[in-house]
């Protein structure tokens, strides 16, 4: 399974504004809307790290180059991507006048951190330092974007410095996390084999029963990353049909 670990960052909107508080800005006040200026992703495995941007490889291409890594994905994994990097990357290949990429599966790590476990904050930066012992590549602030819009190479390269960390926190994340994910593509039903459904191994452990209003059912534990699965038939007493399923 090809699981791309994807991040973008964008600029912000521009507009005539007549105060700094509690304003609603009506859309004959927007200058220019905020979009994507540059994106970094990975195949989880992989060493290399991709990165383009709007200052060196130009708009279209910036754009194009991912829509081929989506393309190429059978799933995606990013933090708070499905409300966020998405849904702007969806828009900017729309505005290309690309169609949708092959379909593929999300695995947002935020919905992870945010309903299977009570820490006080689910922001990555924090997830990062709690359960990474590592954290976000360090910048001014708003500033690094403004200089960044100026055209300021020095703002560029820690731009791209801190867009490629937060992809490889992703991937570390992602692998810390991975038996704790709900709704993962399982690898058993993509490889037609008893593998374990999150991580692909094929040392599963039996490890008792679920009991289904359809009947009882054998569960297994993978050696490797600790998820748990089932098999996909019941078990009669006699027979076990070792299918795993997440």
């Amino acid at each position: 399974m090809k699981i791309l670990a994807i991040d973008i960052e964008t600029r912000p909107s521009l507009a005539y504004v007549w105060g700094l508080w509690d304003e609603n800005i009506p859309l004959d006040r927007l200058i220019e809307s905020g979009e994507m200026i540059c994106w970094a992703a990975k195949w989880l495995g992989e060493k290399k790290v991709e990165f383009a941007d709007v200052q060196h490889d130009g708009k279209k291409k910036m754009i194009k180059q991912a829509w081929e890594l989506l393309n190429e994905a059978d799933a995606v994994t990013h933090y708070n991507g499905k409300r966020f990097d998405v849904p702007y990357l969806q828009r900017a290949f729309l505005e290309e006048g690309l169609t949708p990429p092959s379909p593929y599966r999300q695995i947002d790590l935020y919905d992870t951190v945010k309903r299977q476990f009570n820490f006080p904050s689910s922001k990555l930066q924090y997830a990062a330092e709690y359960l990474l012992n590592d954290t976000k590549t360090k910048h001014s602030g708003f500033d690094l974007w403004t200089r960044c819009m100026e055209g300021d190479e020095a703002a560029w390269k820690l731009m791209k410095k801190y867009n490629i960390h937060d992809v490889v926190l992703t991937e570390m994340l992602y692998n810390k996390l991975l038996p704790w994910i709900k709704g993962h593509p399982s690898y058993g039903a993509l490889e037609g084999e008893n593998l374990c459904p999150k991580c692909g191994e094929s040392d599963l452990k039996k490890n008792g029963f679920v009991f289904l209003q359809t009947g009882r059912y054998q569960c297994f534990r993978c050696k490797s990353c600790g998820a748990h699965s089932r098999a996909t038939k019941r078990y009669d007493g006699t027979t076990i049909t070792e299918a795993p399923n997440s």
